[in-house]
């Protein structure tokens, strides 16, 4: 089966009328989550919110079994939660660390995980490891392992890091994890969706994502995963009456799933319209999907660096669908409005958001281009030329 990219357009109403190169912050959504949520919220509107919740619950319970057939998983290993960021938090902040514990993490961490790093560094007194790079951006899997020790209780790793379109070696530390007895947390939020991701074969305890980016669903939705084998190891940051029974005997009693990491209230609209995402996702055939991605992201890479003042900032041995580049004489912003202009959508990749890639290789700002499969090759020598009229206008 080929990807039928005619047809993957004509679902995607927004490709008619932009070139949209931002599928890492947020992709285009196929027309019928949008009508799979609006007719949610209309029935709300008529019946009720609690009503349409039972009404609907076959469609409200779908994201757990279709996320367990995207992952490898089981269907109760799986939370879904308001976002990934959230997600992400209720793992880490249930990993039970004393003073003088450690996390080990990597040089491409983002910022919303290393803070949290931060934050419990400052409260709990934990230690944060970062582990060296290579000179191509790769991970240094052999210092990794070396910095493993018994105060070790956390591996934590941004599997596709924000800032370049690298693709952090999960299986590889996930074999590593293992091999330490250390609990594994994957924040998968930019390869879900636009690379296989199977869980027993990375071998992390936990994984966090989002519906927006490759998955193409709806903001305000994420999800977490949670081996089942760890569940009893982890201690959930806050607790209510969905995640735990209240007894007679004074004591609570968890809930024996992963959506003992949930809240009861949650925009049910948009979990109907991640349903349908996962659905369309499950679909097509993920090889084809990834194949796809990175042929057309190592495209964009190639034209551009056809472009005189252009800079590929991307680095790493394998790399996936989110190109970055810089381009001398325009800041990245205002290249950024100028390409909005022109219906061209991209995004501005910032230091702060990965302090310990991008500082020290002298980047500031960025342009930060994502492709994904129903992007075309024709998308890409527009964007080329649109990017090489910016430099004439410029020298004008």
């Amino acid at each position: 089966m080929n990807l039928d990219i005619t047809r993957l357009r004509a679902d995607t109403p927004g490709t008619a009328g932009l070139i949209h190169f931002n599928n890492a912050g947020c992709a285009l959504p196929p027309r019928e989550v949008v009508d799979a949520m609006t007719g949610y919220l209309r029935l709300e509107m008529e019946i009720g919110g609690y009503e349409t919740a039972a009404r609907m619950k076959t469609q409200l319970d779908r994201p757990y079994s279709a996320l367990a057939e995207l992952l490898n998983a089981q269907t109760d290993e799986i939370a879904v939660l308001e976002n990934a960021t959230r997600a992400w938090d209720m793992a880490f902040y249930a990993v039970r660390m004393a003073p003088g514990d450690r996390v080990l993490t990597t040089r491409t961490e983002y910022c919303s995980n290393y803070i949290a790093f931060l934050q419990r560094a400052k409260r709990d007194g934990i230690e944060i490891d970062v582990a060296p790079s290579l000179d191509n951006g790769d991970v240094d899997l052999a210092a990794f392992e070396k910095m493993i020790g018994p105060r070790t209780k956390l591996i934590a790793l941004t599997h596709v890091a924000t800032s370049g379109g690298l693709v952090n070696p999960a299986a590889a530390i996930g074999a590593i994890a293992k091999r330490a007895n250390v609990p594994y947390l994957l924040d998968a939020c930019q390869s879900v969706g636009q690379m296989a991701i199977d869980v027993e074969a990375i071998g992390c305890d936990m994984l966090s994502a989002t519906a927006r980016k490759f998955l193409r669903g709806p903001r305000g939705i994420g999800f977490l995963y949670v081996r089942k084998s760890i569940l009893d190891r982890l201690d959930p940051p806050f607790l209510d009456d969905f995640a735990a029974d209240w007894y007679a005997d004074g004591d609570y009693r968890l809930r024996a799933d992963a959506r003992r990491f949930e809240t009861p209230e949650c925009s049910f609209a948009a979990k109907v319209g991640f349903g349908v995402a996962l659905d369309y996702a499950l679909a097509l055939p993920m090889a084809e999907i990834e194949a796809r991605v990175a042929a057309l992201a190592a495209a964009l890479r190639a034209r551009l660096a056809d472009v005189p003042g252009v800079t590929i900032q991307d680095r790493g041995t394998r790399r996936c669908g989110i190109v970055t580049f810089t381009k001398a004489g325009i800041l990245a912003p205002a290249l950024k409005a100028k390409l909005a202009e022109r219906k061209i959508n991209v995004t501005v990749s910032v230091a702060e958001a990965t302090r310990l890639d991008l500082i020290p290789r002298g980047i500031d700002k960025m342009i930060r281009a994502s492709v994904h499969y129903y992007n075309t090759e024709d998308e890409i020598a527009r964007f080329a030329e649109a990017i090489e009229a910016l430099a004439l206008e410029d020298a004008r």
